[in-house]
């Protein structure tokens, strides 16, 4: 309840202040002067939704009523949600002119020489609340670029994590393999021989029980090696594979405004499927990543004996973050384009986006 009422009592505040601004300093009782005073003070209502427009409706009340609350709080708004420099440099040159000008409704015109201190001083005035609102604006900017930086470093830590997780897995797998596995198959073999050569029923029967237990043993260390060895980079392949109809999903995740095109349905087999999947998850971390702000397109498309996909960002709408890489991620894609014998095009485009191509022979196995 308190979150809501405090921004109504600031905008009401804001209208009163501006409001007893011009009445305090009344220029002109011209029914068009009064009216454009209104006219600013109620505009503020919509600063938020509409702040070009509440710039523009209160710089009458500059010109006409000598207004300053009403302008200022329009320009921070404006400056507060807009980087186009080349916009607020317009409109404060505009807000100093209408305060610094003589009003047309009144008959003694000031001199020139006043006209101009009084510009210099209008333009002074109205400059703060746009450098305060870029400022505003900047910090914004500032926490999001932090937020997404712990993102990244969070994901990075999760894939070390990960790596080396499958490294002593893959180690552990040896081991168990080359050392283990190894003397328990000569166990069971000793036991076999000792069965056969034994004189007593007692020791034919231990020796059975030997090799029995060994045999079995091997089993279970052979489903624990593959088990071990099933690890990948972030899913195992005991895990359901990604197919093509995991796209949906992977795009409603990425936190970006994605275009899909194509038939998810498509025959298809299943390292195609994968490796299409592996292309448009690479190709959204990296917008993501490079181009922040960006929409993209994914279009999945087959041609004759080939099947592909093709993924195009725009440029981004704020300065990239220098993140940490490796840089694998189109190496890993290259690889894969590779052994399915295909192709992997990569590189900028004409309006400062980016593309991704991969191309591969159809094989519905």
């Amino acid at each position: 309840m308190r979150a809501r009422l405090v921004p109504i009592l600031i905008e009401i505040g804001l209208i009163a202040a501006s409001a007893a601004d011009i009445w305090v300093d009344l220029w002109s009782d011209h029914p068009v002067a009064v009216a454009s005073g209104v006219v600013a003070c109620a505009a503020l209502m919509l600063r938020r939704r509409f702040p070009l427009a509440v710039v523009l409706l209160t710089i009458p009340a500059a010109l006409l009523e000598a207004a300053l609350v009403a302008p200022c709080v329009a320009l921070y708004t404006l400056a507060e949600r807009s980087r186009n420099r080349v916009l607020l440099t317009v409109c404060v040159v505009l807000a100093a002119i209408a305060s610094a000008a003589p009003s047309p409704l009144e008959s003694d015109a000031a001199p020139i020489d006043d006209s101009v201190v009084y510009f210099v001083y209008a333009l002074a005035t109205v400059v703060l609340p746009v450098l305060l609102g870029q400022l505003v604006l900047t910090r914004h900017d500032l926490s999001q670029r932090l937020d997404e930086i712990e993102e990244v470093k969070e994901h990075e830590r999760v894939l070390h994590a990960q790596a080396i997780l499958a490294q002593e897995r893959a180690q552990l797998a040896r081991e168990m393999h080359d050392v283990v596995s190894h003397q328990v198959s000569l166990i069971a073999v000793q036991a076999g021989a000792l069965q056969v050569s034994a004189d007593t029923p007692a020791t034919r029967e231990a020796a059975r029980t030997i090799r029995s237990l060994s045999v079995g043993t091997l089993d279970e260390l052979r489903t624990m090696v593959t088990l071990l060895r099933a690890s990948g980079d972030d899913i195992t392949q005991l895990t359901p594979q990604p197919t093509l109809a995991d796209l949906c999903t992977l795009i409603a995740n990425s936190g970006i405004e994605v275009d899909l095109t194509g038939d998810l349905t498509m025959t298809v087999g299943t390292p195609r499927q994968r490796a299409i999947y592996r292309t448009v998850q690479e190709a959204l971390t990296n917008v993501r990543k490079h181009a922040p702000g960006a929409a993209a397109t994914v279009d999945l498309w087959r041609d004759g004996k080939f099947v592909g996909v093709t993924v195009t960002n725009g440029p981004p709408s704020r300065p990239s973050l220098p993140l940490p890489g490796a840089h694998q991620g189109l190496i890993g894609l290259q690889e894969r384009a590779d052994l399915l014998s295909g192709t992997l095009e990569s590189g900028p485009t004409g309006d400062g986006g980016y593309r991704v191509r991969m191309r591969l022979p159809v094989d519905t196995d």
